[in-house]
């Protein structure tokens, strides 16, 4: 059994090397993504006005005055007041040019405005293919979960694909968990750095005694990659065979595509009276911080929380409320801490991958763990091709008679 094991473990690491690699050094940036991003570019994020005092305009004032002055664009997503000092970021998509029936080409998705006069500070295509400053941390976000391999045939392919890579690497896990002990007795050699010998022996530590100290966070993270990619076709399924699943507001739609959006007849204004009041019945507290609208699917979101509060930061995230954009009746919600067990476990997924259920040590934990996965693939290559080249210097050489073997 174990050298079966030992084969399947070579070609998996082999397989998923480079694109772990990948994943892990951009998952131990993008970590910080808002910081690192806010300081390469201030025009996004800092706010011209400043800290002057000067009163803000709502979000949605702001969002009407966007699709005002461009008939092109479709704000998606608006905050509903910017944190002080900074700018307020909308998520717009393009609308149907009725000339051809296929959205028109913006050559952007995101708006920075300043809130206190309403001016746009600044706008970019994220995740375009693109390392300028501006588009650096979002090309890196992307390139962690789709490599930037284009969709085609409605398929996300780079999203399948690393889907794939994580489902692999959970079983690469269990399996390299026992390889890692092949003598019980002599356990504590699994756990140990041979720092004074380096050379091979330290790269094999550094590889095998590595990942036995962390495995229980490398499996952690290969799950939750199967679920960040794979949610629907993978980890639901499976989590649904030992726990009862509430449906979210999504799953009973069938999304349009994109060149057939659901036009709402709704306003941001009447759905956020209409969360505001649910909220209030459900004995909510927090602000309502955030409005979205899925013209894929109809449905409006109307997100919970403090101004600045929106990354989910500690815990299971914030709640939603979702409202369908034709009628206005409630489409369900999402109250992190309720449901099934399974439901809990789905709604810790992005919290756990990210680190940011234990706020600011989660993240820098993840930050470190990117970069071990890093240092694992690397270490892995170099133990595999260390190996081939000693498997094909064997080769070469002559066979030897039993009289020199003998002799031997």
């Amino acid at each position: 059994m174990r050298p079966a094991l030992v084969v399947l473990h070579r070609w998996f690491g082999l397989a998923a090397a480079i694109f772990l690699f990948i994943a892990g050094a951009t998952g131990a940036v993008i970590s910080w993504d808002h910081e690192l991003d806010a300081w390469l570019n201030p025009q996004l994020f800092e706010a011209r006005s400043g800290h002057d005092g000067k009163a803000q305009i709502g979000g949605l004032e702001l969002a009407r005055r966007v699709e005002a002055a461009d008939a092109r664009v479709r704000v998606g997503y608006v905050l509903t007041a910017a944190e002080p000092g900074h700018t307020s970021q909308l998520q717009v998509e393009a609308r149907i040019d009725p000339a051809t029936g296929k959205p028109y080409v913006l050559g952007f998705n995101q708006l920075a405005l300043d809130p206190a006069t309403g001016q746009v500070q600044g706008r970019r295509e994220w995740g375009a293919v693109s390392l300028q400053r501006e588009n650096l941390l979002p090309f890196l976000y992307k390139l962690h979960y789709t490599m930037h391999i284009p969709d085609g045939w409605g398929i996300e392919f780079g999203i399948w694909l690393m889907g794939m890579i994580a489902v692999v690497w959970v079983a690469d896990c269990v399996i390299a968990l026992y390889l890692s002990f092949p003598n019980w007795r002599s356990w504590r050699k699994s756990f140990a750095f041979r720092w004074r010998q380096g050379g091979h022996k330290l790269n094999f530590d550094l590889h095998r005694s590595g990942a036995v100290w962390v495995w229980g966070l490398l499996l952690l993270l290969a799950v939750t990659s199967v679920s960040m990619n794979l949610n629907r076709q993978v980890m639901r399924p499976v989590v649904e065979a030992f726990s009862t699943l509430t449906p979210n507001a999504f799953d009973s739609r069938t999304p349009r595509p994109e060149d057939k959006p659901i036009e709402p007849l709704l306003g941001r204004e009447r759905v956020m009276l209409l969360a505001q009041a649910e909220a209030r019945r459900r004995g909510w507290t927090a602000p309502a911080g955030g409005i979205f609208y899925s013209s894929a699917f109809g449905l409006y979101g109307v997100g919970f929380f403090e101004p600045g509060k929106d990354h989910g930061d500690g815990g299971l995230g914030n709640a939603w409320l979702y409202i369908d954009g034709i009628d206005g009746s409630p489409a369900g919600a999402s109250v992190p801490g309720t449901g099934s067990a399974g439901d809990i476990f789905l709604q810790a997924q992005f919290p756990l991958h990210s680190g940011r259920i234990i706020g600011l040590p989660g993240r820098v934990m993840i930050s470190a763990m990117g970069a071990l996965v890093a240092m694992l693939s690397v270490t892995g290559v170099v133990i595999w091709l260390r190996k081939r080249r000693a498997r094909m210097a064997a080769a070469q050489q002559p066979a030897r008679t039993p009289a020199q073997r003998a002799a031997a």
